[in-house]
C-alpha cells in the first residue's frame, strides 16, 4: 500500500487446485489479489497429476498428458512457473501399424499450410486415394471453423468422401487423442479447430510436447508461485458450501469457515452442486449442465527388463490401443538403466471399464507385440493400470451452447473449468484459459480492466490469406 492507502484488492477463494484453479490463482495473486486456493488432495493438478501408486511402489501419471505449440495460455503458465524447460518437443510423429510397419509425418520448411506436405506425400500407410481425399478435406477447413451444428464429425467426413482407410489411420488418430471421444459424437467445430489451430496454421502450432517430469512435480510448484505472492494454498481441504451475502462470500471448508470477498469455483461441472446453495437459480444452472457428458480415458503402465523400441512415443493404428509414450526415455530422471517403462493411453475408453486389470494388462501385452515383436522376449516386470473416468467433457454436437460463462447469478461466485465456455476441446489449454477468462471477470467485477488471456498464435505462411 503507498502512505496515501491505495485501495486493497479483494480477496478470492479458488476451489480446486486443478490446471483452471491454478490458472486463476497464479494471473490473479500475481496482480496483487490476495488469493486462497482449496484443494482437497494433498497435490495440485486434478487430472493432471501424478502420485506414487501403492501397487508399484512407482510415481505414475494419472494419465499421459501432452500439448501443442498452439496451447498459447499453457505455455504462459509454464513460464510463470518456471517449468518452460520441463517440455520435450517433436515435430515427428511416427505411426505404426500392426505388422510393424511404420511411416511419420513431420513439418518441414515449407510454407504453412503445406509444412507438413512433403512427408504427408510419402506417408506409406495410406494409398494415394485416401491422400487425396484427405487433402480435399483439409481445402474445405481452410475456409474456417465451422457453428457448431447437430452434425457429427464422422458424418462430415463422409460428406466430403473420405475413405475407411484415411478415416481410422489419419483423422481417427489424431482426432480421439486430442478430443478424447469417437468421431461419431464429435462436434465439427471442435474438430475443426483442432486440425486448423494444430495442423494447418504454423509448424510452430503443430509442435507435440511431452512433460519431461511427473506432473505434480510440474503443478506442483505453483503453490510456491502463490505462497510467494501474499496468497495461501490449503491442501487436503475439500469445501463443502458456499454462502453469499450482498458483501462477501463465506467457505466452508472441513475444518473451518473463511470469509472472502469473491469465490471462483474450478470443481467439474458434476461436482458443482455440492457447494451452490439451494434454490430456482442453482436448479436452472444445473439444469443446463445435466446436458454435458464425461469421457473416460485409460492408461496402461508397463515395466519391462528391457528396450522394446527405439522410439520415445507412436500413433498405434487399428487396435484398442491408440498410443504409446516411453516414459523411460523421455521422463529425465527415468534413464539409467536397461529396462523400459511405457505408458499405452486407450482414448474414449469406455469398452475398458467395465474390463478388469489383467484382463487389459493382457490385451495390451498382446496388442502391444503386433507393433513391437521383441516384446515376445521381454519379461514384464510389474504393471497398472489407471482408469480416469471423467477425464473430459464429451465434445459432443450442439455442447457448445452448454457451456457456462465465467458470471453466475450470485455476483461474488464466479465458474472455471475446461468444461466452460472457453472456445477449446476439454484439454489443458481449455482449463487455464478457463482460469484466465474467470480471472478476468473476476478482476472486471471489482473494477480492475486487466487482461491475462494470451492471444493466438498467429497464422504462418499461407495461412495468412485465409479466414482466421
Amino acid at each position: 500500500m503507498s502512505a496515501q492507502g491505495a485501495k486493497a484488492k479483494p480477496t478470492v477463494a479458488i476451489i480446486g487446485g486443478g490446471l483452471a484453479g491454478i490458472g486463476s490463482a497464479c494471473a490473479l495473486a500475481d496482480a496483487g489479489y490476495p488469493v486462497t486456493l482449496f484443494e482437497r488432495r494433498p497435490f495440485l493438478g486434478g487430472r493432471a497429476s501424478s502420485y506414487e501408486h501403492p501397487g508399484t511402489g512407482e510415481v505414475v501419471d494419472n494419465c499421459q498428458h501432452v500439448l501443442l505449440g498452439c496451447c498459447t495460455n499453457l505455455l504462459n503458465l509454464y513460464a510463470r512457473l518456471g517449468v518452460a524447460d520441463k517440455v520435450r518437443w517433436y515435430k515427428r510423429i511416427t505411426f505404426i501399424e500392426p505388422g510393424g510397419r511404420s511411416s511419420f509425418i513431420e513439418s518441414s520448411a515449407l510454407p504453412a499450410p503445406f509444412h507438413s506436405a512433403m512427408s504427408f506425400l510419402k506417408f506409406k500407410l495410406l494409398s494415394t486415394r485416401d491422400k487425396a481425399g484427405i487433402a480435399r478435406a483439409l481445402i474445405a477447413l481452410l475456409a474456417g471453423v465451422p457453428e457448431d451444428s447437430s452434425e457429427d464429425f464422422l458424418a462430415w467426413l463422409r460428406r466430403k468422401g473420405q475413405t475407411q482407410a484415411a478415416i481410422d489411420r489419419f483423422w481417427a488418430p489424431v482426432l480421439i487423442s486430442s478430443l478424447n471421444e469417437e468421431l461419431d459424437k464429435s462436434s465439427v467445430r471442435y474438430a475443426a479447430m483442432v486440425f486448423r489451430d494444430a495442423f494447418l496454421k504454423s509448424a510452430e502450432a503443430g509442435r507435440m510436447g511431452v512433460p519431461t517430469a511427473p506432473l505434480s512435480e510440474i503443478y506442483g510448484v505453483a503453490a510456491d508461485y502463490i505462497r510467494a505472492r501474499g496468497g495461501e494454498v490449503r491442501l487436503r481441504s475439500g469445501v463443502e458450501a458456499v454462502e453469499f451475502s450482498d458483501s462477501s462470500v463465506t467457505v466452508r471448508a472441513e475444518d473451518r469457515d473463511f470469509h472472502l470477498d469473491y469465490a471462483i469455483s474450478a470443481l467439474p461441472f458434476h461436482a458443482l452442486s455440492r457447494i451452490l446453495p439451494q434454490g430456482a437459480a442453482s436448479e436452472a444452472l444445473q439444469g443446463k449442465l445435466s446436458h454435458l457428458r464425461t469421457v473416460p480415458i485409460t492408461g496402461i503402465h508397463l515395466w519391462f527388463d528391457r528396450e522394446i523400441t527405439p522410439l520415445e512415443h507412436a500413433a498405434l493404428l487399428d487396435r484398442n490401443i491408440q498410443w504409446m509414450f516411453q516414459k523411460s526415455k523421455i521422463i529425465a530422471k527415468k534413464r539409467e538403466g536397461t529396462g523400459s517403462y511405457l505408458e499405452l493411453v486407450v482414448s474414449s475408453s469406455k469398452s475398458t471399464l467395465e474390463m478388469g486389470r489383467a484382463e487389459i494388462i493382457e490385451l495390451a501385452m498382446k496388442e502391444l507385440a503386433e507393433f513391437f515383436p521383441s516384446v515376445r522376449q521381454a519379461t514384464l516386470i510389474k504393471a497398472t493400470v489407471i482408469k480416469e473416468v471423467h477425464a473430459t467433457f464429451a465434445p459432443a454436437p450442439l455442447s457448445e451452447q452448454f457451456r457456462l460463462s465465467p458470471a453466475t447469478p450470485w455476483p461474488r461466485l464466479f465458474l472455471s473449468g475446461d468444461w466452460t465456455k472457453t472456445g477449446w476441446p476439454s484439454t489443458m489449454e481449455g482449463a487455464v484459459r478457463a482460469g484466465y477468462l474467470t480471472a478476468e471477470a473476476l478482476a472486471l467485477a471489482s473494477g480492475d480492466a486487466r487482461k491475462f488471456l494470451v492471444p493466438d498464435l498467429p497464422p504462418q505462411g499461407l495461412m495468412r490469406l485465409f479466414p482466421s
